[in-house]
């Protein structure tokens, strides 16, 4: 099927879809990684009995960060279908309502010390929640920003939603690194509530940005298209044609991403529980490394993906891939030394090459998948990679640690292995790409441009 990108209207600006994006995927991401924080340094306290060991504990508040994923892929594909069918801004307004109610009820919830079993089993539900507003927003945002940018440009712009996830991390680092200085006491009774309460007002500014958002100038183009051919839908059921077309892309698009989703939880709350439970490091001291990290990955991120635009996006990620590679080991080295600039040093590091793998996926993804099953297609592949491999990644670098008596190094080996399937799994999605539109070329006499310039 022949890309189609007739529009109604001159398209909104590329940069205000690029801030509506960066605005929503910012405080989805807040929201998101607070609670993985708070898994990694106060949830195995707060929610669990304090009877119970350790290594349990602390497995037990990973899981609740896992459970989150579960639905991720539910969401992707309930809300990628009403992005194809309806529009894109719509799923945005309810994915970012879904997940501000449930982080701020998050803030409010009663401690297993007040009503026993019932606050995990609270913390559970408003988790899966999370997990399904979170599985609808990425690719919505995604494409609001992709689809709108000028020719040449998807890799930039998409970048903005990317940056999404380091403004979020900033802010939740940021947060709880203030909260730790009114010391431990005042943040296990009340100040870890606090970054869950103040998204609320985060909420409220990403919903007035959205508000004033047009919706994609290739969805405006689909419904052009569908009205001039009689038709209701841009298809009927977006998951079944993507998985029945598109298989492969997702297939290999969820390898693609592993290190991005996988390997950056590995390399946060697995390793802020690792340096705090096993090296004995300061919890501040980890934490503002942490801000650190997400301030460099909010500035270069732009700048790579612009490089990706200029010498393909797809070399941009492999480079990142293979400084994974070789950033593993030595970033659980720099932890076991104590020495804080050597951390410091090693987390940065890391974290420009998260950035270069990251921050180009985006129009990678919406470039591979025809526009009427587009969302469907970037959030069923982003969503069963997180479930797959984000999801429960701390708690399996716990437990591969644990075999080897609390080493580090099963979990930087198979951070390793991971990143070198990513590698050809993002070249795979290059071949893919060209097989596609060179299959819709010859369905048509004259070739349909395609809106997603090709992120080569």
């Amino acid at each position: 099927m022949p890309d189609r990108t007739t529009t109604a209207r001159p398209p909104q600006s590329p940069y205000r879809s690029a801030l509506a994006a960066l605005s929503g995927t910012s405080i989805e991401w807040y929201d998101f990684y607070a609670f993985a924080t708070a898994a990694a340094i106060v949830f195995n306290d707060v929610f669990f009995p304090a009877d119970m060991p350790t290594a349990l504990k602390t497995i037990s508040s990973f899981a609740t960060f896992a459970v989150g994923f579960l639905l991720r892929p539910l969401g992707g594909i309930v809300f990628g279908h009403i992005g194809d069918r309806v529009g894109r801004k719509k799923t945005l307004v309810i994915t970012l309502l879904m997940m501000g109610i449930a982080s701020f009820a998050i803030g409010l919830l009663p401690t297993y010390e007040q009503v026993g079993v019932i606050s995990p089993i609270l913390l559970i539900v408003l988790r899966l929640i999370q997990g399904v507003a979170i599985g609808g927003e990425w690719g919505g945002a995604v494409l609001i920003a992709v689809e709108s940018a000028p020719k040449g440009r998807a890799t930039f712009f998409g970048s903005f939603a990317q940056l999404g996830s380091s403004v979020g991390a900033l802010l939740s680092t940021g947060m709880f690194s203030l909260m730790s200085l009114f010391g431990e006491a005042a943040f296990d009774s009340w100040g870890w509530r606090v970054p869950f309460l103040a998204s609320a007002v985060l909420v409220v500014i990403g919903l007035v940005v959205r508000a004033k958002l047009e919706d994609s100038p290739v969805m405006e183009g689909i419904r052009a298209d569908r009205h001039k051919a009689g038709e209701r839908g841009a298809a009927r059921l977006p998951v079944v044609e993507v998985l029945r077309e598109d298989w492969k892309t997702v297939l290999v698009g969820v390898f693609a991403l592993a290190t991005a989703t996988g390997g950056y939880y590995v390399m946060t709350s697995y390793l802020l529980s690792y340096g705090t439970g096993d090296q004995h490091l300061s919890e501040s001291m980890l934490l503002n490394g942490l801000t650190l990290a997400a301030f460099l990955e909010l500035l270069v991120t732009p700048f790579l993906s612009l490089l990706g635009d200029k010498v393909g996006a797809h070399r941009v990620v492999v480079g990142g891939l293979a400084g994974v590679v070789l950033l593993s080991i030595p970033q659980f080295m720099a932890m076991g030394t104590g020495n804080v600039l050597l951390i410091y040093l090693a987390m940065l590091a890391m974290r420009f090459m998260m950035s270069a793998l990251y921050g180009p996926m985006a129009a990678i993804l919406a470039d591979g998948f025809a526009p009427h099953v587009r969302y469907t297609g970037i959030s069923l592949t982003y969503q069963i990679c997180n479930l797959v491999f984000a999801g429960f990644a701390p708690v399996t670098a716990v437990w591969l640690s644990s075999l080897a008596g609390g080493a580090y190094w099963p979990p930087a080996v198979a951070l390793m292995a991971v990143s070198l399937i990513g590698i050809w799994s993002t070249l795979r999605l290059r071949t893919y790409r060209a097989h596609r539109v060179a299959g819709q070329d010859s369905d048509t006499q004259t070739p349909a441009p395609a809106q997603v310039p090709a992120a080569t």
